[in-house]
């Protein structure tokens, strides 16, 4: 059994806990030969820290070693003190190849510092959904030839730098109204629509991407009883032998529970094998991760898996690794990544009903939520009192928060005549209360797009709250910048 242990721990990816490689930890990654480890904010202090973890692991993984993470860009980063990217639908806005490349490069260069040779983007779900609750700016826009271009660039910039990507969440998440974390979303259209829609950037992209991630949705026109992490019609039918894809193909974590609420972590991991999955996200417990590693060993034993796909899996994941090897780099280039990321920020920035600037020095009130809670896939947003701060240095800025705006009395405040600005700091579209109740002078909508349709009024849209993008709406309202970029969704221009 030990031999079959062997080959199944390296078909998986393994989450870690705590911000140091400790004994027990080590051990565990050595005695199954696992190659794989996903790490999370939470995993993360800084870089003297985060380099030493990474060192730790590629020594207990080996030379082989795949340290991934998830840094989009936007709300969605994990290392978060290195430049900050600009969201997919930022450079979606920005429709600018070039500029995609670069801030790809630079993405690369920061992680591969840090000695992560893996990176779980871009995205190139096809976001047409306003109610999406978990991809929305993630997603470079609505149109398939955009996204996989601005897509492709993002890689190339990527690929330069030593840095493998993973495209996701193949077959697409952008027409969903259910985050796969909490539930499993069904994604009901016919074959030819999701050809024409949703498959287009994948099937672009299938020539040069390194590495697929799943979708945990079910798409009964091409398979009724799985979801695609789990669908052989799908993953082998569909991407293996319909699109010729000869990356590797990576599931989305296993924990999630589209997955985990469903299944046991032996038997999907197993079911995703068996679908056409290269490697397996256990990102759960230890004990679900022992329980995977023990499944896929069996199952290999008992011919499930075959050995002889068992060894084609290993040689694509083998491959990977040899092309982007693990390892920090020196980063010699970061205050240039930033002073590019500011410009990457500015290039998306989207004006929507002629906002108008109220004059430097006027007295204006600030309306944002009090908390800024993440919702388990991005960080934090950023704090009102931030917000307060760095408008403060162009006017006179009155904060009032509000903890729900469903429950939040809009009519409570004053009509004095203050210039009011909203900003929104979350992914949650407003609900009919707050929709019905208020309108804003200036909505600054600081994550979600959407939200600049919730209320009729002007609105600036950043697609992120990142420090650079908060500078560039700054910029705005003490007229340095313009707002040059154009929502890559439908529903803006006929806003605008």
């Amino acid at each position: 059994m030990s031999d079959y242990l062997d080959l199944a721990g390296q078909l998986m990816m393994v989450r870690l806990f705590g911000t140091e490689l400790d004994a027990d930890t080590d051990a565990f990654l050595r005695q199954y030969k696992v190659r794989g480890a996903c790490l999370f904010r939470q995993n993360m202090v800084d870089a003297a820290q985060l380099t030493r973890f990474t060192a730790g692991l590629k020594d207990a993984m080996g030379p082989q070693a795949l340290i991934a993470l998830d840094q989009e860009g936007g709300a969605v980063v994990r290392s978060t003190w290195v430049p900050a990217p600009p969201s997919a639908m930022a450079l979606g806005a920005a429709n600018d190849p070039g500029l995609a490349r670069e801030v790809g490069a630079a993405v690369a260069r920061a992680v591969r510092s840090l000695g992560f040779n893996w990176n779980f983007a871009p995205v190139l779900d096809l976001n047409n959904n306003p109610h999406n609750p978990v991809i929305a700016e993630r997603s470079f826009g609505a149109d398939p030839l955009l996204a996989a271009r601005l897509a492709m660039a993002w890689m190339e910039g990527s690929e330069s730098e030593g840095v493998a990507c993973c495209v996701k969440h193949f077959p697409g998440h952008g027409d969903t109204h259910v985050d796969s974390h909490r539930d499993l979303p069904t994604v009901d259209k016919p074959l030819e629509e999701l050809e024409r829609f949703e498959f287009a950037p994948f099937r672009m992209a299938a020539a040069t991407a390194p590495a697929v991630m799943t979708a945990h949705i079910v798409y009964p026109a091409l398979d009724p009883d799985f979801p695609a992490t789990m669908s052989r019609p799908i993953l082998t039918g569909i991407l293996r032998e319909r699109f010729g894809y000869r990356g590797v193909i990576i599931t989305d974590g296993m924990d999630m529970h589209a997955i985990a609420h469903r299944y046991g972590a032996g038997e999907a991991a197993v079911n995703a094998l068996v679908a056409g999955a290269d490697m397996v996200m256990a990102i759960g417990s230890r004990e679900t991760q022992v329980e995977t590693v023990h499944a896929i060993a069996g199952a290999i034993r008992d011919g499930v898996l075959p050995l002889a796909e068992v060894e084609a899996r290993l040689a694509r994941l083998s491959g990977l690794a040899e092309r982007h090897p693990a390892g920090s780099a020196a980063y010699a280039v970061e205050q240039d990544d930033r002073a590019l990321m500011a410009r990457a920020w500015r290039a998306g920035l989207t004006a929507l009903k002629q906002p108008q600037r109220p004059p430097r020095g006027s007295k204006v009130r600030l309306v944002a939520r009090g908390d800024v809670v993440s919702d388990g896939v991005s960080e934090a947003g950023v704090p009102a009192a931030r917000i307060a701060e760095a408008l403060g240095s162009v006017y006179e800025v009155e904060l009032v928060t509000f903890a729900d705006a469903e429950t939040f009395d809009w009519a409570a405040l004053p009509r004095d005549g203050r210039f009011t600005i909203l900003a929104s700091t979350s992914r949650r579209r407003y609900g009919p209360h707050a929709r019905a109740n208020w309108r804003p002078d200036l909505h600054l909508a600081l994550w979600n797009p959407y939200q600049a349709l919730d209320f009729v009024a002007p609105a600036l849209m950043t697609y992120g709250f990142a420090p650079p993008a908060l500078e560039a709406v700054v910029a705005w309202l003490a007229g340095e910048t313009e707002a040059p970029g154009r929502c890559p969704v439908p529903g803006f221009d006929s806003a605008a």
